[in-house]
């Protein structure tokens, strides 16, 4: 494979298997079934803190591992009826496969567009060319992919400011995940669609209300009037196009691309709200890990408050974060035709699953599998040759792997600048214990102090 050509041809290492029925059972039952409850498209916050106490992302690795060992580095795959089914467990088979998007490694599959469709037909996740090169260039132009400060910086320092200041002057001596989400999606709505959408709440619960559906699938009929009334009241916003927004870039970029607008900035909307979640649980780590965060504060000082779009430290911290917790653990690709290995093949049409906690949490591969790491973001030229693929890789990465990491990290920073944080659930997080498996963003809360 050369990823620069963006071609597959062999995993020269690689020896395809197949498993068993009672490890087909077992997969089944520790890794597919506890992800899906959780929600693949919108988390399930119940099955969250369920997830948290039973520890299943630790048994999902520790499944994943016991396969590796019985069934060696290749692709595995499991006797499925209809489709084939694959499981990728060698760290060195990641970046390749990610690097082979769109052909033969599809992102487009076809259980992503029986989710996708409910709400985003049109994106180009699931799309294929050569609609999908105008759309991801639709989002690499409005997004700024590759750029780590994002042309909207002062305009989101001043909103991060007023929101944060009114969100505190609310939440008081203690800050609850309904506080900090409520004044997150103003925050998400006035930078993407523009000051007169901050307080359009209906058009979140809209989109909230068709994720839900998503979470189904094809086995869900959908809500394709709610799907119509939200594209509509998203597609006035668009209309606005308020200056400075990113609406006012997506619209312009969209008629001269021919691009749907509004399907791409639906998936904007929803990529923020597990930013959101990111952002609350690196608060978290931050709280009860003195080093980090005295390190943070020293970086505050030094960039001030109109530096806060450049804070690496910081942003290390928010995608370490993600490393710990993936907000979207499982990457999916399918294969467009037959892919050959050294000792077998993956058919055309397997659904290939890159399962990223098993990668980012596999101690057996990573000495710093299970602590807070930012460091490694900074100073880590090891990291393009380790499995860590917390926004995905390839041609098929994360556009918005800059903007949103800026986001959250200019949220946090307003926070630390006006009050000192402690977690009130402080038996969750030690920095004297490997970092727990999962981490319910929903029941998280913090005693606040003014500086």
């Amino acid at each position: 494979m050369d990823a620069r050509r963006g071609s597959y041809s062999s995993v020269p290492t690689a020896h395809v298997a197949r498993a068993g029925v009672l490890d087909s059972l077992a997969m089944l039952a520790d890794v597919a079934l506890p992800t899906l409850a959780k929600g693949i498209i919108v988390r399930r916050p119940h099955m969250v803190g369920l997830a948290e106490r039973l520890g299943t992302d630790g048994r999902a690795v520790r499944r994943l591992q016991k396969l590796r060992a019985r069934y060696g580095p290749g692709p595995l795959i499991f006797p499925v009826p209809g489709r084939p089914q694959a499981v990728i467990l060698d760290p060195d088979q990641v970046r390749p496969i990610l690097a082979a998007a769109p052909d033969p490694f599809s992102p487009a599959t076809m259980e992503k567009a029986s989710v996708l469709g409910h709400f985003e037909k049109n994106v180009s996740l699931i799309s294929y060319p050569p609609e999908r090169a105008a759309r991801r260039r639709f989002n690499a132009i409005v997004l700024e992919e590759g750029c780590p400060v994002h042309s909207t910086a002062a305009r989101l320092a001043r909103i991060v400011e007023e929101e944060v200041d009114t969100m505190l002057a609310q939440a008081g001596e203690r800050l609850s995940w309904d506080d900090f989400a409520t004044a997150w999606y103003m925050i998400v709505r006035r930078l993407v669609l523009g000051d007169g959408a901050r307080d359009d709440h209906t058009l979140t619960d809209m989109l909230a209300d068709l994720r839900y559906a998503s979470n189904w699938g094809f086995t869900h009929p959908g809500y394709p009037r709610l799907e119509r009334r939200f594209h509509e009241r998203l597609g006035a916003h668009i209309e606005r196009a308020e200056p400075g927004s990113i609406a006012e870039r997506a619209k312009t970029c969209g008629r001269e691309l021919d691009v749907p607008a509004t399907d791409q900035l639906a998936h904007y909307l929803f990529a923020y709200d597990p930013g959101g979640m990111t952002a609350f649980r690196t608060m978290a780590l931050l709280a009860t890990h003195s080093d980090a965060m005295a390190r943070t504060r020293r970086e505050l000082a030094e960039v001030g408050p109109g530096g806060r779009a450049r804070l690496s430290y910081l942003r290390a911290c928010v995608v370490d974060t993600l490393r710990l917790w993936p907000t979207t653990p499982a990457i999916f690709r399918e294969t467009l035709r037959a892919v050959e290995f050294d000792g077998g093949s993956l058919p055309r049409g397997t659904h290939v699953m890159i399962f990223a906690p098993f990668f980012h949490r596999d101690e057996e591969t990573l000495s710093f599998a299970h602590r807070f790491a930012p460091e490694i973001w900074i100073d880590g030229a090891e990291i393009p040759d380790l499995p860590l693929v917390p926004f995905s890789d390839g041609p098929g990465i994360c556009p918005a792997r800059d903007l949103v990491p800026m986001t959250i990290s200019m949220a946090i920073a307003e926070i630390l600048a006006r009050r000192d944080i402690r977690l009130e659930q402080a038996g969750r997080l030690s920095d004297r214990r490997p970092i727990p498996p999962i981490l319910d963003n929903y029941t998280l809360s913090f005693a606040l102090h003014r500086r």
